[in-house]
């Protein structure tokens, strides 16, 4: 290949590189410009901001109507769902509150995107930030608003390669840590201690009147199972096999959960019940996949966020009984991270 060959091949080369990285610049700025607009238009549903928490019971969730007030944590009165929705100014990835205060997991993006918690109060305004390790999936809050927990996606664990990873912990309201990460705390499983480095643990929800005791999934070489942990002695001992989110009802009787009916590589969640003083366990008719992790409205009725068909970044919040063969109906449209408070 002469000199004058070889500086041809550069210079189609270097024409081509400027062509690509051009148009990936304008479509990047368009699709920007998109979300803009898309986040200034009015919104789809009706919507109001500057009010504190309501005084009577309402539920909480992140609103994701198209417009203005996107992805912003809302309220509705627990008595008219589909009504006017109160809006934060604060963006939320998944809220959960009580009538104290609120916890907000976000995402904000820039140059170098970070996670943070936010504890808002009754005005809506941040009370304490404090950073968590990666992308927001779940939170909790104990009854009594003291106690927060967070579960993250995380990336650099060992086993990661092979599946997703997480850090789940449990934190005072201000940031200050209570447990560290739970995969700190021992493992128990039949009486043995599982102490394999891909132990996963996600998925917290505090027992009501138990200050030390909540419940969680814990997952090891390819198992799951729902664990009763204890922050005092730092354990969580396995009490059921495929329990994945669970949530304890208001009675504290039964815990609800998703349950993987496909396979570890193509999973399909069914919704279920857990009897925990008899061991039965219910499956409800849902045929959607729901991953979520399900909020109680009452002792009889669950909710759930589902994606809606044909709009990304969209979602709804639909409710069930806890009876196997009841049908599933819409509650609140355009919302997701349903909290109920009273």
């Amino acid at each position: 290949m002469s000199p004058g060959s070889g500086r041809k091949r550069w210079i189609i080369l270097l024409v081509i590189t400027v062509v690509v990285l051009a148009g990936a610049g304008s479509y990047a700025a368009n699709a920007f410009q998109r979300f803009q607009d898309s986040r200034s238009a009015a919104s789809a549903v009706s919507v109001a901001s500057g009010g504190a928490l309501p005084a009577a019971a309402f539920v909480l969730f992140r609103n994701t109507a198209p417009g203005q007030g996107y992805g912003m944590a809302a309220t509705v009165p627990l008595g008219e769902p589909a009504g006017q929705r109160d809006l934060a100014s604060e963006a939320c990835d998944r809220v959960y509150g009580t009538a104290r205060n609120i916890v907000c997991l976000k995402t904000n993006r820039g140059l170098v995107t970070n996670f943070e918690a936010v504890l808002l109060n009754r005005e809506w305004q941040p009370t304490s930030r404090w950073a968590v390790p990666g992308m927001p999936s779940r939170t909790r809050m104990s009854a009594d608003g003291s106690l927060v927990s967070t579960t993250v996606f995380v990336t650099g664990h060992s086993y990661g390669a092979s599946g997703f990873s997480t850090e789940t912990s449990i934190s005072r309201t201000d940031g200050s840590p209570v447990t560290g990460t739970l995969e700190g705390f021992a493992l128990l499983v039949n009486g043995a201690q599982v102490t394999a480095a891909d132990r996963n643990i996600w998925g917290v929800t505090f027992v009501p009147g138990e200050a030390d005791a909540f419940y969680a999934t814990a997952a090891s070489s390819g198992r799951i199972w729902l664990v009763k942990g204890s922050i005092s002695a730092r354990t969580l001992t396995a009490i059921h096999d495929g329990v994945e989110c669970p949530s304890l009802s208001p009675d504290g009787t039964r815990v609800a959960y998703k349950k993987n009916t496909g396979t570890p590589l193509a999973a399909h969640w069914k919704i279920a019940i857990l009897d925990l003083a008899g061991g039965k366990e219910t499956v409800l008719s849902e045929t959607r996949s729901v991953d979520d992790q399900i909020e109680w409205l009452d002792d009889g009725t669950l909710l759930y966020g589902l994606p809606r068909d044909g709009a990304e970044g969209d979602s709804d919040i639909w409710q069930i009984t806890a009876d196997p063969s009841a049908q599933a109906s819409l509650y609140i449209e355009h919302a997701w991270s349903p909290s109920v408070v009273r």
